[in-house]
């Protein structure tokens, strides 16, 4: 082998093109990672069993695979029965398509035929314990009852894959089989990075994540130990995970969570709106969490704590927030959410175009996706008492990335809304106020990093309703207000203040 050979062997699952940025190939690096947060002497045992439920490249077990071949040469001197007990009774797969358990199989079993003369083990079947089962989506109506796909998208004919995943379309009653054997098999470990969504036949890109089904079906089966990386997003958003986000903050089982902010510190070149994280799920013990920040491929921050922190319905990503928000809700304040309106605040859609260029007699201002036009107050749906007072109005979304760096606007610049205006969907509203002094006061307000802050502790992706405020307080706003002045009111030391402004930039 020459030197330059030598120097570099690249790991071709580190090279693959990823499905989609909704099936995305973990790369080996973070799998070890990940299998460092298990306890070792799991890989030193002929007895621990271990799945990997949504094989796509088969990372996972032939990284597994590799550990146990070390950690069991003491009792099973002998590398071919090694070998062979390990591949036939520690580890199996669930591939979610055809081609993925071809893949799986090929970095697994070195052939994609495990019967064949080229796997490093020999079954009695092509599959040996990486199985594809062609499985069908459940419809009620338009949607899977298992998943919630759409049938518009998703009844294909059989040349094209269904996407019915098939972990997570059994259950006790239906194709009930796979989730009985399953349960039998009394996993240890199982493991994983899941599909994470899929059309739900909504409008444009609408989808319903998927990976949250993969957790809770794990779950069900019991295991010792359970660890997947899946998108953050479930700490204060995303569609349908309401549930799935208060079953996850109140579990004590949950030991250790590793966030990442930036996705493509766990996935380059791939973007996750919200970022990514894995965790640790131990059947056995319960307590407060590990959580882990990582942050130019650096561990920046780590702190064990309740993933539910007391009157939070959400989980609140960095560590050193907890001391600011706590300082902030001792005041007991209301807060901004109150004042600010849900989507459409005077019932015009984004796409709103039905309004003048220029004004008219009676008309009222109306802000329009960077535009400004003119309507007649009978045009009006909503609001139309707030018309004539003083308001601030601010983008309901803001560009931010999945990959954004720190620190960041967070949110876009409020501005003005007179007494004599409206916006359509684009834009929220804030107020409204009793005069033209106080809306300033408040814009002011929304401009200091203290305010974006608060924000940023839920807002995870680039959308900013009511809901991401509710951490802001009121102030009064008879009175101006900049960041030194909130820093002395709520008692923040130098170092909470250093930490928000390592975060949130100045808004220009």
């Amino acid at each position: 082998m020459s030197f330059l050979q030598e120097l570099h062997k690249p790991d071709i699952l580190d090279c693959i093109s990823h499905l989609s940025s909704d099936e995305v190939f973990t790369p080996p690096r973070v799998v070890n990672e990940m299998l460092d947060t298990l306890p070792q002497e799991l890989f030193k045992s002929p007895d621990t069993k271990f799945l990997d439920p949504c094989s796509k490249s088969g990372v996972f077990l032939r990284e597994i695979a590799k550990r146990l071949i070390d950690g069991l040469a003491d009792k099973i001197p002998d590398l071919e029965k090694r070998l062979d007990h390990i591949f036939k009774n520690q580890l199996f797969g669930l591939a979610i398509t055809e081609l993925t358990a071809l893949l799986s199989r090929r970095s697994v079993y070195c052939s994609k035929d495990a019967s064949g003369e080229y796997s490093v083990v020999h079954f009695d079947n092509p599959e040996g314990n990486i199985e594809y089962n062609r499985t069908y989506h459940i419809w009620f109506k338009d949607k899977c009852m298992m998943c919630g796909a759409s049938k518009s998208e998703y009844d294909r004919g059989e040349e094209l894959e269904t996407h019915a995943y098939s972990f997570i379309h059994t259950d006790g009653q239906r194709n009930s089989a796979l989730f009985k054997r399953l349960k039998e098999m009394k996993f240890d470990v199982i493991i994983g990075n899941p599909p994470y969504q899929l059309s739900d036949g909504g409008n444009a890109a609408s989808a319903k994540p998927l990976y949250h089904l993969f957790v809770e079906q794990a779950k069900k089966l019991n295991p010792r130990y359970i660890t997947m990386i899946i998108p953050a997003r479930w700490y204060s958003g995303g569609k349908g995970l309401d549930s799935f986000r208060d079953a996850m903050i109140k579990d004590k089982h949950v030991r250790i969570l590793h966030d990442f902010p930036i996705s493509s510190e766990c996935f380059p070149g791939v973007e996750i709106e919200g970022g990514i994280c894995y965790f640790l799920w131990e059947r056995g013990k319960q307590d407060d969490c590990t959580v882990i920040t990582h942050k130019n491929n650096e561990i920046i921050s780590e702190m064990k704590r309740p993933l539910q922190e007391k009157g939070c319905t959400t989980l609140i990503r960095y560590n050193e927030a907890i001391s600011i928000l706590h300082k902030v809700q001792r005041f007991n304040e209301p807060t901004m959410d109150n004042q600010i309106s849900s989507r459409k605040p005077f019932g015009f859609a984004t796409n709103f175009v039905d309004f003048k260029d220029e004004p008219f007699e009676h008309s009222i201002k109306i802000f329009a996706n960077s535009k400004i036009g003119y309507v007649s107050e009978k045009q009006i749906l909503r609001e139309r008492s707030t018309v004539y007072k003083y308001k601030v109005f601010i983008s309901e979304a803001y560009g931010y990335g999945a990959n954004a760096t720190f620190p960041h606007q967070i949110i876009n610049k409020p501005f003005l809304g007179d007494d004599n205006s409206c916006c359509t969907e684009t834009y929220l509203m804030i107020g409204p106020y009793l005069n033209r002094l106080m809306a300033e006061n408040a814009i002011g307000y929304i401009k200091t990093k203290f305010f974006r802050f608060l924000v940023l502790l839920l807002k995870n992706t680039q959308h900013g309703t009511k809901i991401v405020y509710s951490f802001v307080p009121i102030q009064d706003f008879n009175e101006e207000w900049t960041d030194e002045k909130l820093y002395k009111k709520y008692g923040l030391t130098q170092e909470e203040i250093d930490f928000i402004e390592s975060m949130i930039r100045p808004m220009e």
